[in-house]
C-alpha cells in the first residue's frame, strides 16, 4: 500500500487537501471519486534519504516520542494477536495521525513485504528510530519475543516522556527566574551604568574597586557583546562535538556520575531502567543473555552500560550476574545485595521489580528535592547580583554627597 496526497473540490466548491492510503494511484482516484470529490492533483508521498544516516520527508512534521510510543504499543498488540507484521504495519498506516510517521510505516511495510527484517527496515530511518530501538527490535526478532520487546519499548518511551515532563515542570520556575534576571542585568549594565559612570568620572575622584569592576563589565557588554554571544555558541558547539566522540562521551558520563546531587539522580534513573527492563524480559521468558543485551542498549551512561556488558559476559561464562556490577562501583550496595539474594533464591525477577519500583519513587523524590533547592539558589544569586550593582553605585554616590 502507498500514501497519496491529493487536492480536489467537493460539491460545494470548497477546496480539499488530504491524504489517502491505497494499493495504487488508480485505486486512490477511484476512492476519491466515490467520496464526491473532483480531483485536481494527486501524487505519491515517499519516505526518502536512507543513505548517509539521514532521513528526509516530503511532507509532515517530525515524529514525537508520544506518537512513537503509541505506535509501538499498537504494533506490539497487533503482533501479540498473531497478526503478521506486514498486515500490522498496513493497519497502523491507516491508524496513525502523524503524517511523517504514516509515511515511515508505509515504507517499513514495503521493505518487510520485500523480505527485509523489521530491524533492517527501521535502520533506514535513523531520525525516527534510534539505535536503542533498532537493537532491541533486532534482539526481539532473533529471540522470537518481538511483541514483548515492543511493549517494553513503549513503556520505556512513555517513561521518558513522563520523566522529561516532570523535569520540565521542575525547571520552569528557575528558568524563568534566570531569564528574567539575565535580561534585567543586561539592561542595567548596558543602559543604566554608563550614565552613572559619566557622573562618577566627572567628579575626578578615585572610584572603589567594586565600582570599577561594574563599569568594566558595562563597557565590555557595550563593545564586545558579539564576542560573548559567539563564545557561548562556539563553546556549546565544541562541547557537543567533543561528547560525540568515544573519549569525550566517556569523560562526560563519568563527570555526570560524580556530580553531588545530579550524579545520584543519574545512577537512580539508570538502575531503575536496568532493573525494570530486565525483570520484564525475564518474566516474559526472554533468555537472560538476550535480556542483558537488550537492557545494555537501554542504558545511556557508557560506564554503567559497560558494567552490564561485563555482567552479561560473566553470566555467559557461568559466573554470577552480581560480581561485575559490584566491581564497577556504579550500582549501589543495596541493589547488588538484593540481586545477589535473588540469584541465590531463584527469585531474581520479583527482586528486580522491587528495586525498580523503589528507585522510581526515589527519582521522583529527588527531582522534587532538586526543585526546592534550585528556587532559593536562584533567588540568592539574583539578590547577590542586584546587591553588587547597588553597592557599586551607592558607595561613590555617598562620596559625592560628602563633597557637597
Amino acid at each position: 500500500m502507498a500514501i497519496y496526497s491529493y487536492k480536489g473540490m467537493d460539491r460545494s466548491g470548497k477546496e480539499i487537501k488530504n491524504t489517502i492510503n491505497t494499493e495504487s494511484i488508480a485505486a486512490a482516484k477511484a476512492k476519491i471519486k466515490s467520496m464526491g470529490i473532483m480531483l485536481i492533483d494527486i501524487k505519491e508521498q515517499k519516505a526518502q534519504g536512507t543513505s548517509g544516516g539521514t532521513s528526509f520527508f516530503k511532507m509532515g512534521a517530525s515524529v514525537g516520542v508520544d506518537d512513537l510510543a503509541m505506535m509501538t504499543r499498537q504494533l506490539a498488540t497487533l503482533i501479540k494477536a498473531k497478526i503478521q507484521i506486514v498486515e500490522a504495519l498496513a493497519a497502523l498506516v491507516d491508524q496513525v495521525e502523524n503524517v511523517t510517521l504514516r509515511l515511515v510505516l508505509a515504507d517499513l511495510r514495503q521493505k518487510v513485504n520485500e523480505g527485509a527484517s523489521l530491524a533492517k527496515a527501521l535502520a533506514d530511518h535513523p531520525k525516527v528510530f534510534d539505535t536503542v530501538f533498532i537493537n532491541m527490535v533486532e534482539a526481539g526478532e532473533a529471540s522470537g519475543t518481538l511483541e514483548i520487546v515492543l511493549l517494553r519499548l513503549a513503556d520505556f518511551s512513555e517513561a521518558q516522556v513522563k520523566l522529561r515532563n516532570k523535569i520540565k515542570g521542575a525547571m520552569t520556575y528557575p528558568v524563568i527566574m534566570g531569564i528574567f534576571g539575565f535580561g534585567m542585568m543586561n539592561v542595567i549594565f548596558i543602559f543604566v551604568i554608563p550614565k552613572m559612570a559619566k557622573i562618577f568620572t566627572s567628579s575626578k575622584r578615585e572610584l572603589p574597586l567594586i565600582t570599577k569592576i561594574c563599569i568594566w563589565i558595562s563597557e565590555f557588554l557595550q563593545n564586545y557583546w558579539w564576542l560573548l554571544i559567539a563564545s557561548i555558541i562556539g563553546g556549546l558547539f565544541l562541547f557537543s562535538k567533543y561528547i560525540a566522540t568515544p573519549r569525550g562521551r566517556g569523560q562526560w558520563h563519568a563527570l555526570q556520575l560524580r556530580l553531588p546531587i545530579l550524579g545520584m539522580l543519574v545512577k537512580m534513573i539508570n538502575v531503575s531502567r536496568f532493573c525494570s527492563t530486565l525483570a520484564t524480559l525475564l518474566n516474559s521468558g526472554v533468555p537472560i543473555l538476550t535480556a542483558l543485551t537488550i537492557v545494555k542498549n537501554l542504558i545511556p551512561n557508557v560506564h554503567m552500560k559497560d558494567a552490564v556488558e561485563k555482567a552479561r559476559i560473566s553470566v555467559s561464562e557461568g559466573a554470577t550476574l552480581t560480581a561485575p556490577l559490584v566491581q564497577s562501583g556504579h550500582f549501589p550496595p543495596l541493589v547488588t545485595h538484593m540481586i545477589r539474594l535473588g540469584e541465590k533464591s531463584g527469585e531474581l525477577e520479583p527482586m528486580l521489580k522491587i528495586i525498580s519500583e523503589n528507585y522510581e519513587d526515589q527519582v521522583e523524590s529527588k527531582i522534587g528535592g532538586l526543585t526546592s533547592i534550585l528556587e532559593p539558589i536562584m533567588m540568592i544569586g539574583l539578590g547577590a547580583a542586584v546587591g553588587f550593582i547597588v553597592f557599586a553605585v551607592v558607595i561613590p554616590m555617598m562620596d559625592l554627597n560628602k563633597i557637597n
